[in-house]
């Protein structure tokens, strides 16, 4: 995301390839933050992809 330190959550979505719903449960059980600059929420894509990182392995049979 042309090195931008927030998105939104439509930006998160795209980033991630998760789903708007994944991405608000992930924020509910505290898994991912976000700020809130009015009636925007703000996701830190350097949060997101250690996020990301931190999720399981696929593991083909497991």
């Amino acid at each position: 995301m042309e090195n931008k330190a927030y998105g939104t959550l439509p930006e998160a979505v795209q980033f991630s390839g998760m789903s708007r719903s994944a991405l608000y449960e992930a924020l509910k059980r505290g898994d991912l933050s976000a700020r809130k600059a009015g009636r925007r929420t703000l996701i830190s894509f350097a949060d997101l992809q250690a996020y990301l990182a931190a999720l399981p392995e696929y593991r083909a049979g497991a």
